[in-house]
């Protein structure tokens, strides 16, 4: 049995109190992370049932590597834990965004910035703007 159900039809889907996440052909939904207080962007991730369901039961977000192809829990290695405030989920369901706060030094990035979205396009090529 599927982890999550499948909305058994538009309306349940579009309006209704079912969550029925639409997960793409590798099991994925992509999953939007900001800041709760600062709206600010950290991150964009992806989630299969697993760890969408792991975050919904424990408060801290987990995530889906495509790299490792393995669960993990944000914050693990790092000691940025980003507590969930509040999870939503679009219109069609195939997109989910999180509200959260981190933890530790309150960054998001691997590379050590605050948010993944460190770097600004201009005129064709990439400036860091932390």
């Amino acid at each position: 049995m599927p982890p999550f159900p499948t909305a058994p039809d538009k309306h349940a889907l579009e309006r209704g109190e079912i969550l029925a996440p639409k997960f793409d052909a590798n099991g994925l939904i992509c999953a939007v992370t900001t800041h709760a207080q600062s709206g600010e962007v950290l991150m964009v991730g992806w989630m299969n049932a697993e760890a969408l369901q792991a975050t919904l039961d424990t408060g801290d977000v987990h995530y889906f590597s495509r790299s490792r192809g393995e669960l993990w829990r944000k914050g693990d290695t790092s000691g940025q834990v980003q507590k969930v405030v509040e999870i939503r989920i679009d219109c069609d369901q195939d997109a989910v965004w999180v509200k959260c706060l981190p933890q530790g030094d309150g960054g998001a990035c691997h590379v050590g910035f605050r948010s993944c979205f460190y770097r600004v396009v201009e005129d064709g090529k990439l400036v860091e703007r932390p």
